[in-house]
């Protein structure tokens, strides 16, 4: 009877045995496929930004520089200066301001008087709003048509005011009544507001907004048909230019 030799469930080790090959893991195949991130520089975005930035106030310095020769210049050689204005005269027929429904009645009859110093310019207005004030009550309104300042030029402009039935507030009525009980008289403001541009040979400017503010000025009450005559003496008109902005006025 022959004995079975069976083999031994283990490999037997030697020197040519291979050894098992297992699957790769995600990191193996991650780093050999793929290269290491690197950040790519942005110094040409920054340096092109820089630049535009650079050439854009160079620009604007360049434009304002330039701006202010030509103002230089153009002072040097026309000297410029602002029209002037006072008030020539004043007078109020009637002023009369009902109890029940505080309506006004007034007629005033205005005389002002524009003065051009410039030798080279001319001014040319257009039609100039007119206000009587006395204190912050608008008493009055009327219009100056336009017209045309030239050179070293001085023009008397002339103008009635009259309201009728004008409503007021409560309150401004109220200030009214007291100013019109004054000792001293009535307070006065003239108000005259318009555009203007100035000419220079062919050369015009846009059109700028100007208000002319004179105060200083009393009046008393008249008594019977004669007008009253107000007091101009201690009158002051000062000019402001009035630049507007989209919805701003300065």
């Amino acid at each position: 009877m022959t004995d079975r030799v069976y083999p031994s469930a283990k490999p037997a080790a030697g020197n040519g045995a291979a050894n098992p090959a297992f699957p790769a893991t995600k990191a193996q195949l991650y780093s050999n496929a793929r290269p290491a991130y690197r950040p790519q520089p942005r110094h040409r975005r920054r340096s092109r930004c820089c630049s535009c930035c650079l050439w854009l106030t160079v620009a604007i310095l360049v434009i304002l520089f330039i701006a202010g020769v030509a103002g230089v210049v153009f002072y040097v050689m026309y000297r410029p200066q602002r029209p002037s204005f006072s008030v020539t005269s004043l007078k109020l027929s009637y002023l009369n301001l009902t109890s029940t429904n505080s309506q006004l009645n007034s007629k005033f009859d205005l005389s002002v008087t524009a003065r051009n110093p410039n030798k080279k310019l001319v001014y040319t207005y257009d039609p100039i709003s007119i206000s009587i004030y006395s204190g912050d009550v608008d008493i009055s309104d009327a219009v100056i048509p336009s017209f045309v300042h030239g050179k070293r030029n001085t023009t008397l402009l002339k103008t009635s005011i009259v309201s009728n039935r004008r409503a007021i507030d409560t309150a401004a009525a109220s200030d009214l009544r007291t100013n019109m009980k004054s000792k001293s008289g009535l307070p006065l403001k003239v108000r005259l507001d318009t555009k203007v541009k100035a000419k220079v040979g062919a050369l015009k400017s846009p059109k700028i907004g100007v208000r002319v503010s004179c105060d200083g000025i009393r009046v008393t009450l008249p008594t019977g048909k004669k007008a009253a005559t107000a007091s101009t003496a201690k009158a002051k008109c000062k000019v402001d230019v009035r630049i507007k902005i989209w919805k701003w006025t300065f």
